[in-house]
C-alpha cells in the first residue's frame, strides 16, 4: 500500500503564497504518473497538473501559469506552488499517484482563501 501525506495550507489570505507537498513511501521516480488535483467547494475534483515518469510537467490550460508543479526524486516529495493566491483558490488540495494503472491518493490538504 502506497501512503501519501500532504502538508501545507490552511487559512491564508488573498495575495499570500501557497506551498504544499506531499510525501510518499514509495520512490516517486519509479511510478508511471504523479500529480495534483483540486476541489473546490460544491465542484467537482480538477486537474492541475501531472508529472509522467522521464517526462516534465504538463499543466492543464487553465492552471497553467498559475500553479507550479516539481517533484524531488530524491526525497520522494512532490510540491504544489501558488503565487498570489486569490479566494476562488479555496479548497482542497490532493496529490496522487498511478502505479500499473492503480491510484493511490492523499487525503489532502484544505486550503481556505480570505479577501
Amino acid at each position: 500500500q502506497v501512503q501519501l501525506v500532504e502538508s501545507g495550507g490552511g487559512a491564508m489570505q488573498a495575495g499570500e503564497s501557497l506551498t504544499a507537498s506531499c510525501s510518499t513511501s514509495t520512490a516517486i521516480s519509479a511510478v508511471d504518473v504523479v500529480g495534483w488535483y483540486r476541489q473546490a467547494p460544491g465542484a467537482q475534483r480538477e486537474l492541475i497538473a501531472t508529472i509522467a515518469r522521464g517526462e516534465e510537467v504538463n499543466y492543464v490550460p487553465s492552471m497553467e501559469g498559475r500553479f507550479t508543479v516539481s517533484k524531488d526524486d530524491d526525497k520522494n516529495t512532490m510540491y504544489l506552488q501558488r503565487i498570489g493566491l486569490k479566494v476562488e483558490d479555496t479548497g482542497v488540495y490532493l496529490c496522487f499517484v498511478l502505479i500499473n494503472g492503480a491510484y493511490f491518493w492523499g487525503r489532502g490538504i484544505q486550503v481556505t482563501v480570505s479577501s
